[in-house]
């Protein structure tokens, strides 16, 4: 078993375990009533988008993602949380670096002995979602757990979903798909960018990832018999039928949409295989991005 399979095996319980630890970080995360920043790069910065919509849709406050090069320091925030599993990405201490003393900031990370510990004014740390692969699988979604039952919406349903979506098999003859597009609608967006990005990184397939309401807006016309499309949540009336239509193959997420992110993984694994591929070698990546000087 690679270590990407290990650990993305592990997600219920990492789960279970961030739901419990959340109300003791309660004073490190945001407030209801505050505008608030989520920062990340790559896969952080695509469960920052989930966690964002998340938290606005709650009606908890304004709430934004960015990713952290791309953070816009005109504006005004009570609080930038950062995801940062490896504590050592370089645009995440940059940003961090430049709001101290202007901005509180939180960072979730999965290593506290790095630098990220003293470039932010709070760290929660949830180091048993800590990972040896460079592909991010627990780590991402167990941070993503911790915001949502800060939040009030982790149940112990979405547990329940997360064992189904490791025990069940995945549809037959999906590994032999040779494009896949993933869509979400609000806070599944980013689960469906983030779904696309494990199938490039452990497979190096042609994945693309979309609001669902814009796929009919052209991304449609690349759909073909060997295309498979997957729908994070309740898909839009009708594009199921419109997918079909086409001769293209359509997976209804039918579990909660993180646990339908955790199917998505192991497709990725499954389709690595089927290449010949090691997940946990995945080509021009390394764990953390640190820019030379």
């Amino acid at each position: 078993m690679t270590h990407v399979e290990d650990e993305l095996n592990s997600q219920p319980e990492c789960w279970t375990w961030a739901a419990q630890a959340a109300p003791g970080h309660g004073a490190a995360l945001p407030a209801a009533g505050e505008r608030v920043a989520i920062v990340g790069c790559g896969t952080s910065y695509f469960m920052a988008q989930a966690a964002a919509a998340l938290r606005e849709g709650a009606g908890q406050g304004e709430t934004d993602a960015f990713a952290a090069s791309e953070f816009p320091y005109g504006r005004s925030y009570d609080r930038v949380v950062a995801l940062t599993r490896s504590g050592t990405t370089t645009e995440v201490l940059d940003l961090l670096g430049r709001l101290r003393g202007t901005t509180p900031t939180t960072a979730v990370t999965a290593d506290p002995d790095t630098p990220v510990r003293t470039a932010t004014d709070d760290v929660v740390v949830l180091d048993f979602a800590d990972e040896r692969s460079v592909v991010q699988t627990r780590f991402a979604t167990t941070a993503l757990t911790l915001l949502r039952a800060h939040l009030g919406l982790h149940t112990d349903a979405v547990v329940a979903d997360a064992r189904t979506a490791l025990s069940a098999p995945l549809p037959e003859g999906l590994v032999d798909c040779t494009q896949f597009t993933f869509l979400g609608r609000g806070w599944t967006v980013g689960l469906a960018n983030e779904a696309g990005l494990k199938m490039r990184e452990a497979a190096l397939s042609w994945t693309e990832a979309y609001p669902a309401m814009e796929y009919r807006h052209g991304p449609i016309s690349i759909t073909t018999g060997t295309t498979a499309t997957w729908m994070f949540g309740e898909a839009p009336e009708g594009l199921a039928e419109q997918v079909r239509g086409t001769g293209g193959r359509w997976i209804e997420g039918t579990l909660d949409p993180l646990a339908e992110l955790v199917r998505a993984q192991r497709l990725a694994v499954a389709v690595a295989a089927r290449r010949g591929l090691d997940p946990d070698r995945p080509r021009h990546l390394t764990r953390s991005v640190i820019l030379a000087p």
